[in-house]
């Protein structure tokens, strides 16, 4: 005859794996910004499609468009969210022009090169830095859209320096020389050809070279702009 005790309805005890259910999901929103940037890097802006960011952050298709709208929107989100970098740029430069005036264009120099040389160096900035170095600067109203939101008054202000720095030379002449230096610094972080033209003794956006392309840059506005007078 049944006890009362085998009567009693079984009480379900929760597994050891239940309590991980409570444990935080990981942050989604990150995950699709940080494969948009990597995919872009990779392969270009129009190559990627929303779908290919949605496989590469493991997310739902519909979660992009959700978080980002269009992908035009996600590719500004990208800088939006690296916008600090532009900052730590801007902060070297004002230190940059306290500095003695015999070494005030290398400081400035400085100040625009290396904090992207140790970006592309870093883990989290290796992408980030690739995208701006390869992408940013073909002509898409989308690079465009960027470029004037982010990356014209970081230039404005450099060539504002620059020019204050360099006497006598004409504000123009130094805007040349900016791009003519933005140029080997974009080639210096994307170009993998120097590995071959040096038969494999450097390597793409090599952090050893930063003193040697420092020189380069400075001496190339040294001789491409009028000297002071005595």
């Amino acid at each position: 005859m049944p006890t009362p005790s085998s009567l009693r309805p079984a009480v379900t005890r929760p597994k050891a794996h239940a309590a991980r259910t409570a444990e935080p999901r990981p942050d989604r929103q990150q995950a699709i910004l940080l494969a948009a940037e990597k995919l872009f890097a990779l392969n270009g802006y129009h190559a990627v499609t929303i779908r290919q960011i949605a496989d590469e952050a493991g997310v739902p298709l519909a979660l992009v468009s959700y978080y980002y709208g269009p992908k035009h929107s996600l590719f500004h989100a990208i800088f939006e969210h690296w916008n600090s970098t532009i900052q730590e740029r801007m902060d070297g430069l004002a230190l940059a022009k306290t500095s003695p005036p015999e070494d005030r264009l290398m400081r400035i120099i400085e100040a625009f090169v290396l904090p992207v040389i140790r970006l592309r160096a870093s883990a989290e900035g290796e992408y980030y830095a690739l995208l701006v170095a390869r992408e940013l600067y073909s002509a898409t109203p989308e690079t465009d859209r960027v470029l004037r939101d982010y990356f014209d008054p970081l230039a404005h202000a450099f060539i504002d320096a620059l020019h204050a720095a360099l006497p006598p030379a004409t504000r123009s002449q130094v805007a040349w020389c900016y791009q003519f230096a933005l140029g080997a610094l974009l080639l210096h972080l994307s170009d993998n050809r120097i590995d071959r033209l040096s038969l494999g003794e450097c390597r793409q956006g090599d952090p050893a070279a930063t003193a040697q392309l420092l020189r380069f840059i400075a001496g190339g506005f040294r001789a491409a702009l009028p000297n002071p007078a005595p």
